[in-house]
C-alpha cells in the first residue's frame, strides 16, 4: 500500500498525512480571513441599520434555511463517522458514509436553488428591479446584496466539497484507504466541517434577525 500512496517527497506516510492536514488547516485559515471580512461588513451594517436589516431578514425562507441546517449537520455526522471507518480500515463502509454526506450536500444545493428561484421571482435580486415591502427598502437591498454574495460563496464551497467527497468515496470503495493511510478522508472531512460551520453562522446572522417579533 505504501508504494501506491506515498509521494516521493515525504519520508513516510505519517509525514505525508501531517503535511496534508497542516495544508488544509492553512487553507481554512485563509478562508476564515476572507469570509471573516464579509461577516464583519454584514455585522457592521446590521449595527448601523438594525431595524431595516431585521425587516429584510424576516423575508428570508426560514423553513428552507432550517431544513438545510439540519441537512448539513447530518452530513457532518456522516463524515465524522466515515473518517473513523476509514481509520479502522473499513473502506466500503467509509465509502457509503461519504456518498451519503455528498448526497445530503446535493439536497442542500437543490433546496438552496429552490430558495433562490423564489427570491428572484419576488424581485429580491439587488438592482433596478429590486422590490421589498419594508420601511427601509434601500437597507433591504444592501442586505440582500450581502445575502447573495455570502450564501453564493458558501454554495460554491459546498459544490467543491461535494466533488471532493465523490472522489474520495470512489477511492474508499476501491480499497485505497487503510489503517495506515486514510489522510485524504480526514483532510476532506475537515473541509466539509468548515463549510458546515460557516453555514451555521450564516443561518444565525441572515435568517434569524427579526423573527422574535
Amino acid at each position: 500500500m505504501s508504494d501506491r500512496v506515498l509521494e516521493k517527497q515525504f519520508a513516510d506516510l505519517a509525514h505525508q498525512s501531517e503535511t496534508a492536514e497542516l495544508g488544509m488547516w492553512g487553507f481554512i485559515a485563509t478562508e476564515v480571513l476572507f469570509l471573516g471580512g464579509l461577516f464583519v461588513a454584514y455585522s457592521f451594517y446590521r449595527y448601523l441599520h438594525p431595524a431595516g436589516v431585521a425587516a429584510a431578514a424576516s423575508h428570508t425562507r426560514l423553513v428552507i434555511g432550517s431544513v438545510n441546517t439540519a441537512v448539513l449537520l447530518t452530513s457532518s455526522f456522516l463524515m465524522s463517522w466515515a473518517s473513523l471507518a476509514a481509520s479502522n480500515g473499513e473502506g466500503r463502509r467509509a465509502a457509503r458514509l461519504i456518498w451519503g454526506a455528498a448526497g445530503l450536500g446535493l439536497v442542500f444545493l437543490a433546496l438552496k436553488g429552490l430558495e433562490y428561484a423564489e427570491e428572484i421571482g419576488e424581485r429580491l435580486w439587488p438592482g433596478a428591479a429590486f422590490s421589498l415591502d419594508t420601511p427601509e427598502p434601500r437597507v433591504g437591498e444592501v442586505f440582500y446584496f450581502l445575502y447573495w454574495v455570502m450564501t453564493g460563496i458558501h454554495a460554491l464551497h459546498l459544490l467543491i466539497g461535494v466533488a471532493a467527497l465523490a472522489a474520495i468515496g470512489w477511492r474508499a470503495h476501491g480499497g485505497v484507504y487503510s489503517r495506515a493511510y486514510h489522510s485524504p478522508v480526514r483532510v476532506v472531512s475537515l473541509y466539509w466541517h468548515f463549510v458546515d460551520i460557516v453555514w451555521i453562522f450564516l443561518f444565525a446572522l441572515i435568517y434569524l434577525p427579526g423573527r422574535s417579533a
